[in-house]
């Protein structure tokens, strides 16, 4: 099945296929990054704008290095050095993007729909990076690229999603990637973060966390996203903390096989003990190392690559 998207802006408009096609090419990629040559010709002569407007550490620079690594210029834009702080708007800031004759553009922006919106103004590829709370779909791709690593098949495997769901685009993205994969999904933290509703996506919502770890096989841990937040959804970190927080002993109800994950950044010592974050079960850095190859994946397709032709590019 070929690849026709030209954009990649939400988890959910994408099929089964269409997710399998993206780890399958990330798959490909990832073998270059062992090689002391890493940079291959896909994507040669072509340019790449990051057009990030929130900030960002992980993402900005696994699409910038995934991009030189697709041997492309890389552009990357910084919106507190730009004209949109004279008032120029996304809109304006794109099109001049496009008229310089770039290639693509990789957008991160706190307004939801964003991506969607540019994607139907321009006549380049768009890939979201994060709009808002809606979605963040290349986390999702590289997060289940994680989890297929350590279990080959999703179908029927516990996944719980702890933490700020309802402020959260993973967990969004990443509830639409797990359930197309057949994952048996668990969102679980305070009812003002994990409204009910969420149920009516074909997941399961718990307020008892020793009864949603039990025999989980992996736990996403969630931040608190302050920035999205219009009020206060608890008393305190630290009241959260003693109640949803994974240390020690509610890591011993978890699977003895599970792994645990988180996108970043973390928080020590709110949503996660240093040393869980740290231990052999965390596969945080495996998500980051990972994140480069789904990058990698994301850009080749959407620039127009054809996953078959992923093996012969490298």
């Amino acid at each position: 099945m070929p690849w026709n998207r030209r954009n990649l802006i939400a988890i959910e408009e994408l099929s089964r296929a269409e997710i399998d096609q993206v780890h399958a090419t990330a798959a490909v990629f990832k073998k270059t990054l062992q090689r002391s040559m890493k940079k291959v010709l896909a994507l040669r002569g072509k340019t790449i704008v990051n057009l990030f407007f929130e900030p960002s550490t992980r993402t900005r620079m696994a699409f910038e290095m995934a991009a030189k690594r697709l041997s492309a210029d890389v552009i990357s834009f910084d919106a507190n050095a730009s004209s949109t702080t004279k008032g120029e708007t996304l809109r304006d800031t794109a099109q001049n993007i496009q008229a310089l004759n770039a290639d693509m553009i990789v957008l991160r922006h706190s307004a939801a729909g964003s991506p969607l919106y540019l994607s139907r103004l321009l006549n380049i590829p768009v890939i979201n990076a994060g709009d808002g709370a809606h979605e963040h779909p290349t986390q999702a791709l590289l997060d289940t690229f994680t989890m297929l690593e350590h279990f080959g098949s999703l179908k029927g495997r516990k996944v719980v999603i702890l933490g700020d769901v309802l402020f959260s685009r993973v967990a969004r993205s990443n509830i639409w990637a797990l359930t197309k994969l057949e994952a048996d999904v668990t969102l679980v933290g305070p009812s003002t973060l994990v409204p009910h509703w969420f149920s009516d996506l074909g997941v399961k919502v718990s307020y008892d966390l020793k009864s949603a770890l039990a025999d989980a096989e992996v736990v996403m841990l969630l931040r608190i996203q302050h920035e999205r937040q219009t009020s206060s959804h608890f008393p305190s970190l630290g009241e959260y903390t003693s109640m949803f927080g994974l240390n020690k002993t509610r890591a011993s109800w978890l699977n003895p096989k599970a792994i645990i994950m988180h996108p970043g950044p973390i928080n020590r010592g709110v949503e996660i003990d240093s040393d869980l974050a740290d231990s052999s079960r965390s596969v945080i850095l495996e998500q980051v190392h990972n994140g480069l190859a789904v990058r990698m994946a994301a850009l080749f397709l959407c620039s127009g690559g054809h996953p078959e032709a992923a093996s012969a590019s490298v």
